[in-house]
C-alpha cells in the first residue's frame, strides 16, 4: 500500500533485505538454469553495447552528445536483465550482502560468479558472432565496424591500473542501478532506476567486463574478415583487458556497494 506521501518505493533498509534474499536464491540456483540465464544476460548486455556503437559511429554528433546518448541506449541491456530475468556477473556481486551475513558460503558465491561469468562470455561472444554474420558492421558505410575496432584497440591498450580503476568505477554504478531497481514496484520504476547510473558509467568511459566480452570478440572477427582494415587485436590483448576489468568490477560491486551497504544496514550496531 502506498504511504501517505504517495512514495511507494521500498526503503533502503527494505532494499538491503531484498538484495540479501535474492542473493541467497542466486547462490543456490541449479547450474543449468544459472548458466542459461547467464548466456541471456551476456547477450542482453551485448545488445546494449551494439546500440552504443551505433550512436558513437555517427560523426555528426559531438563527443559529449554521443557519449551521453550512447549511455542512454546501452542501458537497454541492463533493463532487460532486470525486468526479463537473467544472471549478470557484475550485478551478482551484490550476493556479498548474503555472504557477509553468513547465509551463503564462500564456495557458493564463487560457484555463482564462475558459472555466470563464463556464461556471460558465451552469450556476449555468441551475439558478436551473430552480429558479424548479419553484416551489421557494414552499416553507415562501414563506420560501425571501424568504430568497434577503434574501441577494442583502445581497450586493449589500457594500462593495468587504469583498466582496474575504470572497472571499479563502472561496477559501483552498475550495482547502484541494480540496487535502486530493487526499490521499484513497477516496470517504469525499474527503468528510471537503471537508466541514469548506466548512462553515467558509459558516458564517463568506464569499463564493463561483459560489454567488453561482446566488443572485443566482434572486433577480432571484423579484423579476420578484413572489414576493418589492418588492426592488432589479439586474444592476449583481450585477456589483458578483461583480467583487470573483472577484478575492478568485483571490487567496485562487492566492496564498494555490497560491502558498504552491509555495514550500514545489516551489521549489528552498538548502543
Amino acid at each position: 500500500m502506498p504511504d501517505l506521501d504517495g512514495f511507494d518505493a521500498y526503503s533502503p533498509v527494505e532494499i538491503a533485505r531484498r538484495i540479501e534474499s535474492v542473493g541467497q536464491a542466486k547462490a543456490r540456483m541449479g547450474a543449468l538454469p544459472l548458466a542459461l540465464l547467464g548466456v541471456l544476460a551476456g547477450a542482453f548486455i551485448g545488445m546494449g553495447a551494439m546500440l552504443f556503437v551505433l550512436v558513437k559511429s555517427d560523426a555528426t554528433l559531438g563527443f559529449a552528445a554521443s557519449s551521453v546518448l550512447g549511455g542512454l541506449v546501452f542501458s537497454v541491456g541492463l533493463f532487460m536483465v532486470v525486468v526479463a530475468g537473467a544472471e549478470l556477473f557484475t550485478g551478482n556481486h551484490l550476493i556479498v550482502m548474503a555472504w557477509a551475513d553468513g547465509r551463503v558460503s564462500t564456495a557458493q558465491v564463487l560457484r555463482n560468479w564462475g558459472i555466470v561469468c563464463l556464461a556471460n562470455f558465451v552469450g556476449a561472444a555468441g551475439l558478436a558472432l551473430l552480429v558479424y554474420g548479419s553484416g551489421h558492421a557494414g552499416l553507415n558505410a562501414g563506420a560501425i565496424g571501424h568504430q568497434v575496432v577503434q574501441i577494442a584497440v583502445a581497450k586493449q591498450a589500457l594500462p593495468f591500473v587504469t583498466a582496474l580503476l575504470r572497472g571499479v568505477l563502472c561496477n559501483v554504478l552498475v550495482c547502484m542501478a541494480v540496487w535502486m531497481a530493487m526499490a521499484g514496484r513497477s516496470v517504469t520504476d525499474k527503468a528510471v532506476a537503471v537508466v541514469l547510473p548506466l548512462m553515467a558509467f558509459v558516458a564517463a568511459g568506464f569499463e564493463h567486463s561483459i560489454a567488453n566480452m561482446y566488443l572485443m570478440p566482434l572486433a577480432m572477427l571484423l579484423q579476420h574478415g578484413g572489414l576493418a582494415g589492418d588492426t592488432a587485436i589479439t586474444w592476449r590483448g583481450m585477456l589483458g583487458n578483461l583480467l583487470p576489468v573483472i577484478l575492478g568490477n568485483v571490487l567496485g560491486g562487492a566492496v564498494g556497494v555490497a560491502g558498504i551497504y552491509h555495514v550500514i544496514y545489516k551489521r549489528p550496531q552498538g548502543p
